[in-house]
């Protein structure tokens, strides 16, 4: 059978108005911030409003280690909720996050989800939506400039000249521990490292100042610890007290400097106070879906907002939302900082695989873009199969960890054959999934996931145990390692000159009980992508610490991470136009 493409599929659909979606789930037009017919903000006095409704069920979709091929996280979570929805009857909702347009015009595409399982109008949730990622950008921004402004007068002038103007305390920040860099929203590999404040005599207020030129860098907008601390904030209150108590680095006398330091968080809280509601939008089969939020997975937490799966739960009977990543990574944050931070307690665990990706992790040969895929990957080949089934068994082990029920859905392919999927399954459920089932939600939407849709629905009502993987007041370093050797089956971790210093540093300043949030490779359960399958006994290298305290959490370093991407060779915005005479975007996936 053909498919058509996701953008013809989206754009073939019958949208319904945002206002009968958000009927469906009880909110009425004065819940909403309307942005045009086909999507709107939900106000937060929603919360209140509805706080009587009893707590819906909460699933979270994770995934074995990501490889080239796809697993197809998002496209099951919204096939998940369409079927509940369409198939069983059930309300409904699905929590994701918004996609950074940096991905989204490079090589790995949108996040809209695919096939007959997507959030429409595809191309608004992949573009500019109601504008969160802008906020973010200019609010980020506004920082970097008042850390260098407030550099530059301070190194210019007295303290009772600063008094006159009205600053009381001079900061003496510490121009080699800024961690605050600039951010944009598109993936620029030659900004990574940047040299600012070079003198300009033509201007005259640009006389020299001893903290210029530095060097400094960009980062990708979601990247930016603001997008986290939107994440994970619960209340307009507690999101300008993340954002002022947010670290941008040191004095020379080793003191942490705030962005209330600086006095600036009062107008970042404003700048993101839009930001702070989620969108309404809708799938293929119109149940709702709330974007907020988009942090990556592998240098933050990378999960959607705690506001949006609070009033999704007083909204639905059942909430799926969808962690960045692998249960290694994506899961792991979503447990031990979303959950630990938000109160909430899940119900059940879906973890994500293919045969294809199982294939790859066992061995097969390598993958390609725009390549066509090796006979190995569509063609039955158990023994390659086989070996790498125990890539989905340490994610069964990691999500059980954390005593939750697994579902494994097995996102089938055309090409996978019955005895493919009966292993996949059988093996599963010998490793303690409490369910493992084939679904087919990307060519046949809700219809084709109605049974990962029913295990779901029996493993909420299971008993559960959920528990952290660890306490809060460990050492920073027994949670790296209880992290490493438990999540990532690592044999012992070292750490640089510069981690230690920075680990010393944190504890002395009073960081030491915050969790962790591991920044690592998302392609291999190691810190090496290269290494597939279950690598085991290798040691962790630790590069640097770095603390994002309004978010919330430490973030070690692990091996060699970018937060700021480059863009591929042939790069998706070569394909992405606009049809003059119907207006219509073409070319997007």
């Amino acid at each position: 059978m053909s498919i058509p493409s996701d953008i013809d599929i989206a754009q073939a659909a019958k949208i319904s108005p945002i206002i009968a979606i958000a009927e469906k789930i009880e909110l009425s037009e004065d819940d909403l911030e309307l942005y045009g017919r086909n999507k709107a903000k939900i106000h937060l006095g929603v919360l209140q409003k509805f706080a009587g409704n009893p707590q819906g069920k909460y699933i979270d979709v994770t995934a074995i280690t990501p490889t080239p091929l796809g697993e197809g996280k998002t496209t099951t979570t919204l096939g998940l909720v369409q079927a509940l929805g369409s198939e069983l009857g059930k309300k409904a909702i699905a929590c994701i996050r918004q996609p950074s347009m940096g991905p989204t015009f490079n090589i790995k595409g949108g996040a809209a989800g695919g096939g007959y399982s997507q959030v429409i109008p595809m191309e608004d949730f992949n573009l500019h939506l109601t504008g969160d990622l802008h906020a973010i950008g200019v609010a980020n921004n506004l920082v970097a400039a008042a850390i260098d402004t407030r550099m530059y007068h301070e190194s210019r002038q007295s303290d009772d000249a600063l008094k006159r103007r009205g600053i009381d305390k001079r900061l003496d920040i510490d121009p080699d521990s800024i961690t605050w860099h600039r951010v944009v929203d598109v993936c620029d590999r030659s900004l990574r490292s940047i040299q600012i404040g070079l003198n300009d005599d033509k201007l005259a207020d640009d006389s020299p100042s001893p903290v210029f030129p530095r060097l400094t860098g960009f980062d990708i907008t979601v990247a930016s610890e603001l997008m986290a601390i939107l994440a994970l904030s619960a209340t307009l209150k507690d999101l300008r007290e993340r954002v002022g108590r947010a670290m941008i680095g040191l004095s020379h006398a080793g003191e942490p400097i705030t962005l209330d330091d600086l006095g600036v968080a009062g107008a970042v809280t404003a700048l993101m106070l839009d930001a702070l509601m989620p969108t309404l939008m809708q799938t293929l089969e119109g149940q709702a879906a709330l974007i907020h939020t988009g942090p990556f997975a592998n240098i933050a937490h990378g999960n959607s907002s705690i506001i949006a799966d609070m009033i999704a739960l007083k909204l639905g009977d059942y909430v799926v939302t969808e962690s960045g990543f692998g249960a290694d990574i994506g899961m792991e944050k979503f447990f031990d900082i979303k959950c630990r931070y938000s109160g909430l307690v899940p119900n059940a665990v879906v973890l994500v695989a293919t045969v294809r990706a199982l294939k790859m992790h066992g061995g097969g040969p390598q993958v390609r873009p725009g390549a066509p895929l090796d006979p190995a990957y569509v063609q039955e080949d158990l023994p390659l199969l086989e070996s790498g089934l125990p890539n989905l068994g340490a994610h069964i082990k990691n999500a059980k960890y954390f005593g939750i029920p697994v579902v494994v859905c097995i996102n089938r392919f055309s090409e996978d054959t019955d005895a493919e999927i009966e292993m996949v399954s059988q093996y599963a459920k010998d490793r303690g999934a409490f369910a493992a089932v084939s679904s087919t939600h990307w060519s046949e939407g809700g219809k084709g996931a109605r049974a990962l849709a029913e295990a779901v629905v029996e493993a909420c009502e299971q008993p559960s145990n959920f528990r952290f993987l660890y306490p809060l007041d460990w050492s920073i370093k027994r949670k790296i390692e209880h992290i490493a050797t438990k999540m990532y089956g690592a044999g012992n971790v070292h750490y640089e000159p510069l981690a230690e210093e920075q680990i010393a540093t944190y504890e002395r300043v009073g960081y030491g009980n915050l969790p962790i949030c591991m920044a690592k490779t998302h392609l291999s359960l190691s810190h090496d992508p290269v290494l597939k399958g279950v690598p085991t006994g290798y040691t962790i290298p630790v590069r640097e610490v770095r603390a994002s305290v309004g978010a919330g959490f430490i973030y070690p370093l692990i091996g060699t991470m970018s937060t700021m991407p480059g863009l591929a060779t042939s790069p998706a915005y070569m394909k992405i136009d606009v049809d003059l005479e119907t207006g219509k975007i073409t070319g997007m996936f």
